[in-house]
């Protein structure tokens, strides 16, 4: 969230792709090259996703180097992500009036192929020749060699994570992302991608359907986020806020109409969710509705405004939504002056996400600027709508691919996913609650290079890294040698999804072993490897996952997940755009009263370290159990970073767990065979035999020991109403899983 455009401004200290750099630094290491005369860095990108570095230099007269030499030279010296992207060659620098090199000046990288010291060969077969036109159009080049290295070439992580999610589509392939780390040439990849196995079965494209009649069931990615909303209506948890403060001569006509033709372009932006026939279906709305008001608050004197509008603001991302009736994107602005506004814009989370506020304002970028102009909507028609997803994930996640993706999470998670017992400072409640409160944490400059640096050592990402840290203290307060902790991914697996707006992503486990008392370092590869596998499976929507696994149900423990992590480095830049300029704001963002799971940790890289905030639950935790955590957290990342070798039992900051309360889940105990008593047990119970497909079935059954699931609960629930003509919340089936318990519920109403 909050990806948005790289103002231009000339500083030393720079952030690309999440890590500082230092301009001086590298300029420093390149000009003591004995070939090279003089040196600058200089960062080029519009967005933060595409910012990179690049260096120019003026060689030595009559020297001759390439970009190999320089980048092996530069490798010795530099950690990776300090090494430039591209390299420029210059006979000289252009200088300002008063003598100083002119930075500004300095031309942009051409599309022309670098200087390489490999020969340019052309593509020889129809592969090399498909891969060539993919890596031409992702690193904006002209001519691309088939032994030339996707590194030299001006490659990063990012851009080889749309060179295979190209690649996976051009040839209809499985093709992991560590094969272009593997084979970094198109040569190589061509023979890769020839000697894969094919798919068992025709990959299910996803493409454009035609308008249909029938109402098209949601995707099973947003259907947990409707059934949270069932239980718990009015909770605004799943509420997404985007806040930016803008300055400059605003048009009010133009955003609000800019916003009108976002919503027109995005149908999910105008879709409300309904039941029918048992099932979650969507009715889009074909005009553009939304709420959209302007606040002038100039008549308040100037100290009071601020405090006002913040707020309104607050109380504006709080204010629950309402999926059946909509519309489920609000946006207000406050006027503060003449040229300075606060941008509010609040979805839900079922129809958009973090990734989906990245397409929202650069799309709002241009169409603002063309309104502005007086212009159309430059903006092409999107290759794919979020419904022909919804379809295209229901059809595509059954037979082989579900049993190759169950295949994964049977044995990552094993057949019963262990529950994270957590000592808490006061028992469980037997009904979920959300009353929460956060802690501060803050780690140093000093401390995230530290762990930066153990990262690219070992070959893992920070997140990797955090995740180990945080795996290892939930380890020492519980024991438990199989820790579980929950994270989002994007779920954009597919080129079709990256420029819709809509909710993809899934919060998935990551299961880490952390039996036998390994070092951190042999912690990390376990990490890795658990990490990679998710990442290689994430189209599986926990719902589904839930489904298939059927975990125990014990109402005071989330299933699977009971403790998350969030880790944001993607820079929060600044947003210009039309000569006006955005800074994102943070509305509330250290008074989160709600929370989903025991402990959330959400951490986010800043230009002064790394940041964030351990959320809990008030009613399980006192708030010093949790700032004593936070220390221990902070020491413990301390002291991996200074001997990562160490094992976890010398990591271990608690003696003996904590000895507070926690709760065992009942396991599943034998009953006898009751038959039904009156009429409507008779009902219900001819009920679940249809939808469970199942002949005898006691009225002491639990219905999702039985093999129930959320979905098939929709249509219980539908099928009673119609029969008995009573109304019955959903959560009924949940909280009463019995026939007898059912009834009892419907008897009382």
């Amino acid at each position: 969230m909050g990806i948005s455009s790289f103002l231009g401004r000339i500083d030393d200290l720079v952030k690309i792709r999440g890590f500082r750099v230092e301009l001086g630094e590298v300029e420093a290491v390149l000009s003591k090259h004995p070939q090279i005369n003089q040196a600058i860095a200089k960062v080029h990108g519009e967005s933060a996703r595409e910012k990179y570095l690049v260096a120019y230099f003026v060689p030595i007269p009559g020297e001759t180097i390439t970009v190999e030499q320089l980048r092996t030279y530069l490798t010795k010296q530099l950690p990776d992500y300090m090494i430039p992207s591209a390299f420029v060659e210059m006979e000289s620098f252009p200088l300002t009036p008063n003598g100083k090199v002119n930075r500004r000046a300095l031309p942009e990288p051409t599309t022309s192929r670098p200087e390489l010291g490999q020969t340019f060969v052309e593509p020889r077969t129809p592969t090399e020749e498909i891969l060539a036109g993919i890596w031409r159009d992702v690193l904006g080049l002209e001519q691309v060699g088939i032994y030339d290295n996707f590194f030299d070439l001006g490659g990063h992580s990012l851009l080889a994570t749309q060179v295979i999610a190209l690649t996976r589509k051009a040839f209809g392939i499985e093709l992991p992302l560590l094969s272009l780390f593997e084979s970094p040439a198109i040569a190589p990849l061509a023979q890769k991608i020839a000697t894969a196995k094919a798919p068992d079965r025709q990959e299910l494209s996803l493409k454009r359907l035609p308008s249909q009649d029938e109402a098209i069931p949601i995707s099973l990615t947003q259907l947990e986020l409707w059934f949270f909303d069932q239980f718990y209506p009015g909770n605004s948890i799943y509420n997404l806020p985007l806040v930016y403060r803008i300055t400059g001569a605003l048009n009010e006509t133009a955003l609000e109409e800019s916003l009108r033709e976002i919503v027109r372009r995005h149908e999910t932006l105008r879709s409300t969710f309904q039941v029918k026939n048992g099932q979650v279906v969507y009715a889009v709305i074909n005009e553009p509705i939304f709420d959209f008001s302007v606040i002038d608050l100039q008549h308040l004197p100037e100290t009071e405004r601020e405090a006002q509008a913040a707020q309104q603001a607050e109380q504006e991302i709080k204010h629950p939504f309402d999926l059946a009736r909509g519309p489920l994107l609000r946006s207000k602005l406050w006027r503060l002056d003449e040229q300075e506004y606060l941008f509010v814009a609040v979805t839900h989370h079922i129809v958009a996400d973090g990734w989906s506020f990245s397409v929202l304002t650069q799309e709002l970028a241009k169409v603002y600027e063309a309104f502005c102009e007086g212009k159309r909507s430059p903006l092409t028609e999107l290759p794919i709508k979020y419904t022909d997803f919804a379809q295209w994930q229901r059809q595509w996640l059954q037979g082989q691919v579900l049993e190759s993706q169950l295949q994964f999470w049977k044995k990552h998670l094993g057949t019963s996913p262990p529950i994270l017992k957590l000592p808490t400072d006061h028992p469980r409640s037997p009904a979920r609650t959300f009353k929460s409160a956060g802690q501060p944490i803050v780690l140093s400059e000093k401390l995230t290079d530290a762990l930066k640096v153990l990262s690219q050592q070992e070959g893992v990402t920070l997140f990797m890294t955090l995740l180990a840290a945080f795996q290892t203290l939930l380890f020492s307060y519980t024991r438990q040698e199989e820790i579980i902790v929950s994270s989002a991914l994007a779920n954009r697996t597919r080129v079709e999804t990256e420029g819709l707006i809509g909710f993809f992503v899934n919060l998935l486990p990551f299961c880490t072993n952390l039996g036998g008392n390994p070092s951190f370092r042999e912690l990390l590869g376990r990490v890795r490897e658990v990490a990679l596998g998710v990442y290689a499976h994430q189209e599986m929507p926990l719902i589904k996952l839930i489904e298939e696994l059927q975990p125990v149900r014990d109402p005071s423990y989330t299933l699977i997940n009971q403790v998350m992590f969030v880790f944001q480095n993607t820079p929060g830049d600044n947003l210009e755009f039309a000569n006006l300029t955005l800074k994102e704001q943070f509305i509330a963002r250290d008074t989160k009263d709600t929370a989903e799971f025991d402990l959330e940790l959400t951490l986010e890289e800043t230009s002064t370290g790394i940041e964030g905030l351990l959320v809990y639950r008030t009613d399980l935790f006192e708030p010093a159990t949790i700032t004593q955590m936070v220390d221990n957290f902070q020491t413990l990342l301390g002291k991996i970073t200074t001997n990562y070798n160490q094992r976890l039992t010398e990591f271990i900051l608690i003696s003996e767990p904590p000895n507070l309360p926690t709760k065992t889940v009942a396991l599943p105990i034998s009953r006898d065979f009751v038959t039904p008593q009156n009429f409507i047990e008779e009902v219900v119970l001819a009920i679940w035999k249809e939808i469970l497909g199942l002949e005898q079935i006691s009225t002491q059954d639990n219905f999702f020991e039985l093999g129930g699931h959320s979905a098939q609960t929709l249509e219980v629930i539908c099928k009673l109403q119609s029969a008995l003509q009573v109304e019955l919340p959903l959560i009924y089936l949940f909280d009463k899983p019995t026939v007898v318990q059912l009834v009892a519920a419907i008897q009382d109403q």
